[in-house]
């Protein structure tokens, strides 16, 4: 892990320098970027971030005349196999995908396969409120450097949340604990199915957990024996699928769903991988009042989402306006608004003028937030091809057999 340490400020040593665009160099893109259709492709699986794309449709049609289109997706992925086709095809320039969001394995697909317009990222002027030098994350993706081929968006950690009405007892706070509990509470605990992301992520925070060999998880997987590394979580997940909602036999799709089973009370502890999204749901009465969260001990899974362009976009000078957009206090504050999505920002808050800041400001003593402090303990994604290697695997383990 130190060695990730290391390497992130290292990068951030390499990506910080000063803006590479003067101010009539932003003001040409902003005049290009007019009147164009800029044809966003993202996941589309909660109204709340529904919401708030259409929030910035209108806002980015208002300030800079740029026309947003909302290509609503079920998987990132294939917004990254409709590039690789395109690029197969010989289509270098007239593309159908000027902006996707993204992190993880699908920018490791698009940066391998050379998918990525930019670098453009440090072109932006509110790149510089993320403060890299000092915040690495915004420049590291899955221990990947991002090298301004993305632009940071929002932020992510594994967050659990529980019934306090339900569960009198304190919650279990780690991977033991977590099946103990749902020994004696069957039924009452799923996960969603793989390859969903959030399911995803919750493979590789019990593998964090239960692997003898951590320090793989930070190479690529093929320079590890993965069925030794592997072999505690799959005995792991072959005690706890029993004791599962429904048996382990089906899981719910995604986020959203594992959600509605908390609303419908059909499950006492879930889990998400947005903090702020228990608390969004009781303001949405969606979710009790008695609805609580907290992270596991030794902190939990987290990360940065981006946005990046592809290669092949013709409308790039609209994608960068609308990334810029995305990275101003204004968008980034409502992001975070608790009644609209609760996503935290990527901003350096703390160097903001005061008014700035001010925007920011929500209330701390929300029961159902998780206290600041709980989230200091974030632990760093492994190399995105254990993601795609750790869902091969479930699907061959509780699906193909």
């Amino acid at each position: 892990m130190t060695m990730f340490r290391s390497l992130a400020a290292l990068l951030v040593l390499t990506f910080s320098s000063p803006c590479l665009a003067l101010a009539s160099d932003w003001e040409a893109i902003l005049d290009e970027a007019r009147g164009q259709a800029v044809y966003w492709h993202t996941w589309a699986g909660d109204t709340r971030i529904n919401d708030y794309v259409d929030w910035v449709k209108r806002r980015v049609r208002d300030e800079y005349a740029v026309e947003l289109v909302h290509v609503k997706i079920d998987d990132t992925g294939s917004a990254v196999s409709r590039v690789l086709a395109e690029r197969s095809a010989g289509n270098h320039d007239d593309g159908s995908v000027d902006l996707v969001w993204l992190n993880g394995e699908n920018f490791a697909a698009m940066k391998e396969n050379d998918l990525l317009y930019g670098p453009f990222a440090e072109q932006l002027p509110n790149f510089s409120l993320t403060h890299p030098e000092h915040n690495p994350e915004v420049v590291t993706d899955f221990t990947l450097p991002t090298e301004g081929y993305e632009s940071p968006w929002g932020k992510a950690q594994i967050t659990f949340y529980y019934d306090a009405a339900e569960l009198e007892e304190e919650p279990p706070r780690n991977m033991a604990q977590l099946l103990a509990w749902a020994e004696i509470n069957p039924g009452r605990f799923t996960y969603p199915r793989i390859p969903d992301f959030l399911g995803s992520t919750f493979l590789k925070q019990a593998l964090i957990a239960l692997t003898n060999d951590n320090d793989a998880l930070y190479e690529p997987v093929v320079q590890s024996d993965f069925e030794t590394v592997t072999a505690p979580l799959w005995e792991y997940l072959d005690a706890l699928h029993p004791h599962l909602w429904r048996s382990g036999r089906q899981f719910p799709a995604n986020g959203p769903e594992l959600r509605r089973l908390m609303s419908d009370g059909e499950l006492t502890l879930a889990f998400t991988f947005n903090p702020a999204e228990p608390a969004a749901a009781v303001a949405d009465s969606e979710l009790p009042e008695s609805t609580r969260s907290y992270v596991l001990e030794g902190g939990t899974l987290g990360n940065v989402h981006f946005v990046a362009i592809p290669f092949n976009s013709p409308r790039r000078a609209g994608a960068m306006v609308v990334a810029n957009f995305l990275l101003s206090p204004e968008a980034q504050a409502r992001k975070q608004d608790l009644s609209v999505w609760g996503d935290p920002t990527v901003l350096d808050v703390t160097r903001l003028d005061a008014e700035t800041r001010s925007l920011f400001e929500q209330r701390s003593d929300n029961p159902a937030l998780p206290p600041p402090e709980a989230l200091a303990e974030t632990l760093p994604e492994p190399h995105p091809s254990w993601m795609t290697a750790l869902q091969g695997a479930w699907q061959a383990r509780y699906v193909d057999r």
